[in-house]
């Protein structure tokens, strides 16, 4: 037997399918069962190298309920947490609020689960009270902004910060930003939160309040976890088992399993803006000599200050020195976009001496940082010093605030003064330039170009098993592209399992005769402003979805003024407020049209009547200045590889797949999926990604 799994086990799994199927009222379906068998033979393999499993499951499939059925009873049969991981916080709460209860309840189990989020989902009481509190007179909004912790100063909205706290102190709200009845925009979130380096921890007078501690301290005995990507990339940059379970103690399954990779490079994402950085090295400056004054009777704790001051002016020496290094590029940089992107990702020798110098400096100054964060802890209810508990919190916080973001500068300045080696992958490396009122802001960014060794090495190699799904993984009709970017062992199982639809019946995809190539874009646009208008229908919903912003604004604006009145367009309302009043529109008899970009081709959900019609309007190609691809591209290329046809074009026929699978959502879904861009079927290519799409009846003419 190639399976660790015994009777017991797999009589729960099918006692507890039988159980669920009558509860509901539903018959099997073949889709779920094979996916149910696939993950309990995965996860359940003697084998430990053979315990990752990657399924396409379409929707309609079942995917959620044949995941969790498998799941729990083989993760607690091995001893093992299951963590599911979404990509989505829409999608963890409904696991929490609706899936997951739901199932056990008809299924008879008994397993607790908890939802887990980042600290940044938690207002942070100490935040929430020097916001809305005033001591001995001291203006607390200018203190921050004096200190550096954050940058809104008098603009802090200081009525829903009370409003928060009222609720906070009374019990009518526990903290999280996603529990408050209304939205709460970045700006007004983020004075609110702090990150590890910023949390006084035990010391804090709000400990036993904490919206995040409390929030921890009920998930530390349950049996499933529910996460979203952010947090596992979080968790294995820590080293694994700081925010969530050690790896090898731990089954995962990643629904929305193809924005996994995705997630991990944007996370190792790095920048530094030359100017800026220096401005706040400077204030930096000017707050130890400030703190020398107030902690002037303990000359150990001042000695400390002094050092961290005398190698702040080093930086800010070492950035300015920076500065006109990476200015000179400025000529070089594309009309466009206004970047400078270095091929292969390396730096000039001289550029890469003066990296190192910043990196090794930047390394010191931290330890110095880590030294007197240590000391100030100390001070922490004590009385041997007369400042008062709030100008220490304050302090304590500045510390953080200060080493969060030069651990960050450092992990981008140790991988600019490293050359590149011709055998290893590159990261990205690109400056932009951005003019402001005196100057421009030259901001240094890098990227890993690929999650593969990230994923391979720190994730799949160590975990106890795992299991990716989604409704669309495959490119082209093939796992390669998801295999290669994810950095997927060659030991894993692949499934793509078929939806319950009959797309023949229920779809037609036309192109029309006379589309225009989507390349030619002052000519495509003409043609899609007087096209799009006879994809609008007086009654039903229709979707179009566009590939820039700049494109889907000159067509709205192209349109007539009555054609106007039925476009919802991305970025009018929140992405919720848009799809509440285009579905209201629709209950009440009207037709509705929303303009949407990219985020609006996944993830949404309209079915029957509020979405008959799918629009197409270019193929979704990535953007050809994206630095990231560009450097992909040239990667690939360098290794005798195709960039075009090794990941633009898989790229494209995922995100093309994603946007007509908006289009069924039930089994009794029908409509129409137009293509406005003749390159579907003028160029080579095109058949390609026509036949990695549903088996849909064509109509190339209307």
């Amino acid at each position: 037997m190639n399976s660790l799994l015994d009777s017991k086990v797999k009589a729960t799994i099918q006692d507890g399918y039988t159980k669920f199927l009558l509860a509901r009222g539903l018959k099997p379906r073949a889709s779920q069962k094979k996916m149910i068998a696939t993950v309990a033979k995965t996860l359940g393999s003697k084998d430990p190298g053979s315990r990752i499993g990657v399924i396409e499951a379409a929707t309609g499939s079942g995917k959620t309920v044949a995941y969790l059925l498998a799941a729990l009873p083989i993760a607690r049969e091995l001893k093992k947490t299951l963590v599911i991981s979404t990509g989505t916080i829409a999608l963890q709460e409904q696991l929490i609020n609706e899936d997951i209860p739901e199932l056990l309840a008809a299924c008879d189990w008994d397993y607790k689960f908890s939802l887990v989020k980042g600290r940044g989902r938690y207002a942070c009481n100490l935040r929430l009270h020097q916001h809305t509190k005033i001591e001995d007179g001291d203006d607390l909004s200018s203190n921050f902004l004096f200190n550096g912790i954050i940058d809104q100063g008098s603009n802090v909205n200081e009525s829903l910060y009370r409003e928060l706290l009222d609720a906070l102190l009374k019990g009518t709200w526990n903290g999280d930003r996603d529990s408050w009845g209304t939205h709460i925009s970045d700006r007004d979130w983020n004075p609110l939160t702090v990150d590890r380096r910023q949390c006084t921890g035990r010391y804090c007078k709000f400990i036993k309040e904490c919206a995040f501690f409390t929030a921890r301290n009920n998930v530390e005995e349950s049996d499933c976890f529910v996460v979203n990507h952010d947090l596992v990339i979080a968790d294995l940059v820590l080293g694994g088992g700081v925010i969530l379970p050690r790896l090898e103690n731990a089954v995962f399954i990643f629904d929305e399993g193809h924005r996994l990779a995705e997630c991990a490079i944007r996370h190792f994402r790095t920048e530094c803006k030359l100017n800026s950085s220096i401005i706040w090295l400077e204030s930096i400056v000017k707050q130890c000599s400030s703190q020398v004054t107030k902690f002037g009777d303990d000359a150990s704790f001042c000695e400390a200050l002094i050092g961290i001051r005398t190698r702040t002016e080093q930086l800010s020496s070492l950035f300015s020195l920076a500065l006109p290094m990476f200015q000179k590029y400025e000529s070089l940089k594309s009309a466009d976009d206004k970047k400078y992107r270095f091929p292969l990702g390396n730096l000039g020798d001289i550029e890469r001496d003066v990296a190192k110098q910043i990196s090794d400096t930047l390394r010191v100054w931290i330890c110095g940082k880590n030294e007197l964060k240590d000391k100030l802890s100390e001070k922490f209810g004590s009385n041997e010093h007369k400042l008062r508990s709030a100008d220490l919190e304050y302090f304590f916080q500045m510390i953080g605030a200060w080493q969060s973001r030069a651990e960050k500068l450092l992990s981008l300045w140790d991988r600019l003064k490293t050359k590149i080696s011709i055998d290893e992958t590159p990261p990205a490396c690109w400056l932009s330039f951005d003019d402001l009122s005196q100057n421009v802001e030259i901001c240094i960014n890098s990227s890993p170009i690929s999650a593969k060794v990230l994923l391979a090495e720190g994730l799949w190699s160590n975990v106890a098993g795992a299991i990716l799904t989604s409704a669309t993984l495959r490119s082209l009709g093939s796992f390669n592209s998801l295999k290669s970017e994810a950095g997927l062992p060659s030991a894993s199982k692949f499934l793509a399992l078929e939806g319950p639809f009959n797309y023949a019946k229920s779809v037609k995809l036309r192109v029309p005769k006379d589309a225009i190539e989507g390349n030619l874009v002052e000519a495509h646009n003409l043609y899609v402003i007087k096209k799009i208008r006879l994809t609008f229908d007086e009654r039903l919903g229709t979707l179009a979805l566009f590939s820039s912003r700049g494109q889907m604004l000159e067509v709205f604006d192209g349109l007539s003024k009555q054609d106007r009145k039925l476009v919802l367009m991305q970025g009018q309302y929140s992405n919720g407020e848009l799809l509440r009043l285009h579905r209201r529109r629709i209950d009440r008899g009207d037709g509705s049209v929303i303009f949407g970009l990219s985020s609006f081709a996944e993830g949404i959900d309209l079915p029957g009547d509020y979405c008959r019609h799918v629009v197409v309007v270019k193929l979704p190609f990535a953007v050809p200045e994206d630095p990231l691809m560009e450097a992909r591209s040239e990667w690939i290329e360098a290794m005798g590889g195709n960039a075009f046809f090794d990941i633009v074009l898989p790229s494209a026929s995922l995100r093309l797949n994603q946007a007509c699978g908006r289009l069924l959502r039930k089994e009794t879904d029908s409509g129409v999926v137009t293509i406005l861009d003749r390159r579907i079927i003028s160029k080579s290519y095109g058949s390609k990604l026509l036949a990695a799409l549903p088996p849909f009846s064509m109509d190339l003419c209307f």
